[in-house]
């Protein structure tokens, strides 16, 4: 019998496949790993270093008669959350997606202990499915984190405030904060991308470093081909495409049309990579 194989298993008293590898016990697993700890301490110290980074180097100013929202961040705890976001969805919080998603199954064929797993029995589908959902629940967490203590820090710092928009104008604060909770969202949204690449990478490698190298090269490679002007209409297909559609919302007039493009191409290509994944991990030969 091959590791995974449940159907002697189904026929024993009380055996429920449901009730196998429970998210709470496959989360607690996650959040005493260490690398989960030093990527909430990272997110969580950043704000502060830009605090200091502005108090040091003054508060930022136009250039070339330009007004973006960096030179804007200082204004109100608001812009403050709101410059944090645009710093990091780039690049910064491609990590932490990376690392939970990619991190999932091949640490377990790392350590050895997959089979073990798949032995208990835990079915396939039940495994990946527990440790996809609490990959997506810690990388939901770091994306929400950042921008939170950003909040607080900036409005501890430079006061509670509307946001000063780079273009002109204002929002109110309450308004303004509804806006970012749906950009946060729509942040989490255009990463799935990312975490499906590692996740598929993790089924397919016995490397974590391999899955999540692997799935931040490759979201490196979209934000480079997206910089490719002579693809013309073609980087409409790139998620990295619309990552940064979620500014015009945060205008008096919210424009929401970039961020549904943007959140059907990078639901497509995700749906898409997980079911490459679940395929690929149920007909694994699974020796590690």
């Amino acid at each position: 019998m091959t590791a995974g194989t449940s159907t002697p298993a189904a026929a024993a008293p009380g055996y429920r496949a449901g009730r196998t590898l429970p998210l709470r016990v496959e989360a607690a697993r996650q959040l005493r790993r260490r690398r989960t700890l030093v990527v909430g301490g990272v997110l969580a110290v950043l704000p502060f270093v830009l605090i200091a980074a502005f108090a040091i180097g003054g508060r930022p100013g136009g250039r070339d008669g330009r007004v973006t929202l960096m030179d804007t961040a200082t204004a109100s705890g608001v812009n403050f959350a709101a410059t944090a976001l645009f710093v990091s969805a780039g690049f910064l919080l491609v990590v932490p997606v990376a690392l939970f998603c990619g991190d999932t199954v091949a640490s377990e064929a790392g350590w050895s202990s997959l089979r073990y797993l798949l032995a208990a029995p835990v079915p396939r589908t039940r495994l990946l499915v527990s440790k996809l959902a609490v990959a997506l629940g810690f990388s939901a967490a770091a994306i929400l984190l950042l921008p939170l203590v950003a909040l607080a820090a900036g409005s501890a710092a430079y006061g509670w405030g509307p946001l000063r928009i780079p273009t002109g104008g204002t929002l109110p604060a309450d308004t303004a904060v509804a806006r970012l909770a749906a950009v946060v969202l729509y942040v989490f949204v255009s990463q799935l991308v990312t975490a499906a690449l590692a996740f598929w990478l993790s089924t397919v490698t016995d490397a974590p470093l391999g899955a999540v190298g692997g799935a931040m090269g490759l979201t490196v490679l979209g934000n480079v081909l997206d910089a490719v002007t002579a693809l013309g209409h073609w980087r409409d297909l790139l998620p990295a495409h619309w990552q940064y559609a979620w500014a015009d919302v945060l205008q008096p007039h919210a424009e929401w049309g970039g961020m549904i493009k943007g959140t059907a191409v990078s639901v497509a290509y995700a749906l898409v990579l997980f079911a490459l994944a679940f395929r690929h991990f149920r007909g694994k030969d699974v020796v590690s």
